[in-house]
């Protein structure tokens, strides 16, 4: 997903689940930063480089493709865009280990990593409540793809078709044509997708999550239908529009969990009612074929709390930060939200790990080992609660 849909549409549905503008616009901040909190943000900030959030494209030309590198690779994007949907999936037919560890990454909706991720950002502030909003909402988008570089899992080849909404109904197919130029932007009209190089090595970066496929993943308007590496010549077809809804009501219902109206979070569960009266007018603003669709959930939003929603300013919260005491620094708005990344990269590692799959690397329960030594960790002492001090 993009700013759109992080920002703008995670303002929308926080303040449909009942925060007020002030507060909606600080989640929906969290979950766009979090495409942002990178380490060289954070280096520019001299904050825990072990929080980042995301890798930068200029970060990932220099970066490692060794068992450690790939690991701390693993450690981001599937912590936070593409969170693996079963840790213990059963993988058709006789395979290796090696295959399955990577098969068991594949994102997806409603797993139990994400009642975990929505569950442990309780109680922990605005900050925690918009990273959760993002790797939520990244489920949706992302289903099918892994947060590990793998040509196994996340190649796609020629067989892929855009499904294109006809004005008496139905559909039309063109296959969609893909370039690697990076300068330049895709043609929505004409089908021309940007993605990836194609590269056969397995651990390649240009095969990390859905490079392969550009951004079609990422477009709330977009249908398509193609064969996954991984599916075994299984098609699979994709309607974004609805997923992008469930993604939207889901959203709604996590927040309200968040903000205490709620006594539980479960998967699988969609505030609909709270989207009902607003429905045809989001689904047109899925539906509209355009790259950003910023500006209709601006005005939705305006709509919805009567008060202009702020661009997103990356640097908005820095000079707080950096003109706080060391001691102080945990307390003010980046602080909080570094603070909440550490947790989640920690659940997840913890969880991959305990499942058998090394791809995330080695990790230590903090409630069974205590302190095992890594600095930047030390800060989840004070934030977990009991009996989830995980590193």
């Amino acid at each position: 997903m993009q700013l759109d849909f992080h920002y703008y549409a995670t303002y929308c549905a926080a303040f449909l689940a009942g925060y007020p503008h002030e507060e909606a616009q600080q989640i929906a901040y969290s979950a766009q930063f979090t495409d942002c909190c990178s380490r060289t943000f954070l280096a520019g900030i001299r904050g825990p480089r072990a929080a980042a959030t995301t890798q930068l494209q200029t970060e990932l030309m220099d970066v490692r493709t060794d068992i450690p590198g790939l690991q701390d690779i693993t450690r981001i994007w599937a912590s936070f865009h593409f969170l693996p949907y079963d840790l213990q999936a059963e993988v058709p037919g006789r395979t290796t280990r090696k295959y399955r560890s990577k098969y068991r990454m594949i994102c997806g909706p409603n797993g139990d990593l994400l009642e975990e991720t929505v569950r442990l950002a309780a109680g922990k502030g605005l900050q925690a409540a918009g990273l959760a909003m993002h790797v939520l909402a990244d489920t949706w988008a992302h289903r099918y793809f892994a947060g590990t570089p793998s040509f196994v899992i996340n190649n796609i080849n020629y067989y892929f078709y855009e499904l294109v909404p006809q004005d008496g109904g139905g559909f039309s197919e063109r296959a969609v044509r893909f370039n690697s130029n990076p300068a330049s932007p895709d043609d929505i009209e004409e089908g021309i997708c940007t993605a990836t190089l194609y590269r056969m090595s397995e651990s390649s970066i240009m095969n990390l999550g859905h490079g392969r496929a550009g951004h079609l993943p990422d477009y709330s308007f977009m249908r398509y239908r193609y064969l996954p590496a991984w599916g075994d010549y299984q098609e699979i077809r994709k309607d974004n529009p609805s997923d992008y809804y469930h993604a939207f009501c889901q959203m709604i219902f996590a927040l309200q969990y968040l903000r205490g109206q709620r006594d539980h979070f479960v998967k699988d569960r969609y505030a609909w009612d709270a989207a009902a009266p607003y429905e045809t007018e989001i689904r047109e603003i899925l539906e509209r074929r355009q790259a950003d669709a910023s500006e209709d959930w601006k005005a939705f939003g305006k709509r919805l709390s009567g008060k202009e929603i702020e661009d997103f300013e990356l640097d908005k919260y820095v000079p707080e930060y950096m003109g706080a005491g060391e001691e102080a620094k945990d307390e003010t708005f980046l602080g909080r939200f570094i603070l909440a990344a550490l947790a989640q990269k920690s659940m997840v590692t913890n969880k991959i790990y305990k499942s058998g799959n090394l791809l995330a690397g080695f990790s230590v329960d903090f409630a069974e080992k205590g302190f095992q030594g890594i600095r930047d960790f030390r800060k989840l002492l004070k934030f977990a609660e009991p009996g989830t001090k995980e590193k």
